[in-house]
């Protein structure tokens, strides 16, 4: 049973200067959101062992900053993560927006489960958990390729804009050719794909032909599964219920979930790489998601937290100093000769 949490909610400016995030226009929504965001996906489940308390304390800080957009999905925690971001919008005044996901409660997840009735009753149940009459921004979680063939689909999303359900649609995608066939489809405002220093294909014609149809970009994985926070050993053990342990081959989702779909063992070699280019006063976690922001074609990066410090830290990297040109090639020229070979053709 769902229960909703008391805690003090009095947290601005307390023991941290107030940064300044920068925000960018998400498609043509009209929204201008923060170019760091909040990814709800590790307060709800599978990133093993979170407190709701602690949750709750690291989105009211990411607001504290400046943040304004939460990514979720009616899979994560079942449900979990989307009520805490109700409570979450109902102790705050600021303008809150929220990207929900549907499609990853069919069972098989199959193209012929993506129904007009389906989708509906999808929605409905994250309307409840949200506790609105319509949804910001409702994407389809990374489904079957053949659903981007099906204007069928496209057209059941329309009809829910019209009845008042949706505000706007989107997709969040799995491949960069996914992405291209989805921007065919005209109103779909935004484009959710793994975009980082481990997977940097998007940046190509992916993101070209979003600038040029004006649809946004949410870049996910933006830490590589935390990968590129360089904390992470050779011995570095994850709970069970954590996707960094049962799923590394893809026996629960799409493989290029987990660590970009890296190998372990080559990622962290390549990680010690990637912390010889750090510039001072960065973190790695920083470093990492203001690479992204260095690609204009990115509407905003959706890091997760599941602590105060981990908010504070990935959203203070909206007002740190761009990267230079030499730094850039050479996650460049790491990309292309020790990961590339391993994610740029599958993904």
């Amino acid at each position: 049973m769902w229960k909703t949490l008391t805690i003090d909610t009095s947290y601005s400016n307390r023991g941290v200067a107030c940064l300044p995030v920068k925000y960018r226009e998400l498609g043509k929504t009209g929204w201008k959101v923060s170019e760091v965001s909040f990814g709800a996906w590790a307060i709800g489940g599978t990133w093993g062992p979170v407190d709701d308390a602690d949750s709750l304390k690291a989105m009211h800080r990411a607001v504290d900053l400046g943040v304004n957009f939460f990514d979720t999905a009616d899979v994560y925690g079942d449900g979990r993560s989307e009520r805490l971001l109700h409570q979450l919008r109902s102790e705050r005044s600021e303008t809150i927006y929220i990207a929900t996901k549907a499609g990853r409660r069919l069972n098989p997840h199959v193209a012929d489960g993506y129904t007009a009735s389906n989708l509906s009753t999808f929605v409905e149940r994250s309307l409840k958990n949200l506790g609105v009459s319509c949804l910001d921004l409702l994407q389809l979680h990374c489904p079957p390729t053949d659903v981007y063939f099906r204007p069928e689909v496209f057209e059941a999303l329309e009809r829910m804009v019209e009845q008042g359900k949706l505000q706007h649609y989107g997709l969040s995608v799995e491949r960069a050719e996914e992405a291209l066939k989805g921007m065919e489809y005209p109103n779909v405002q935004s484009i959710q794909i793994i975009f980082n220093i481990f997977r940097q294909r998007p940046a190509g014609l992916v993101f070209r032909e979003a600038e040029a149809k004006q649809v946004g970009i949410l870049a996910r994985l933006p830490l590589s599964s935390g990968m590129l926070t360089g904390k992470m050993t050779p011995d570095t053990r994850f709970s069970e219920d954590d996707h960094r342990t049962f799923n590394r081959e893809g026996a629960a989702f799409d493989k290029g979930e987990t660590f970009s779909g890296v190998p372990y063992a080559v990622g962290l070699e390549a990680v010690e790489e990637v912390r010889k280019q750090l510039p001072p006063g960065f973190s790695m976690a920083q470093f990492a998601l203001k690479w992204i922001l260095m690609s204009k074609g990115v509407t905003c990066a959706i890091p997760g937290a599941k602590t105060e410090a981990q908010a504070i830290d990935n959203f203070s990297a909206s007002d740190l100093p761009d990267l230079d040109e030499t730094t850039m090639k050479a996650l460049a020229d790491l990309y292309w000769s020790r990961i590339a070979p391993y994610v740029h053709q599958r993904w």
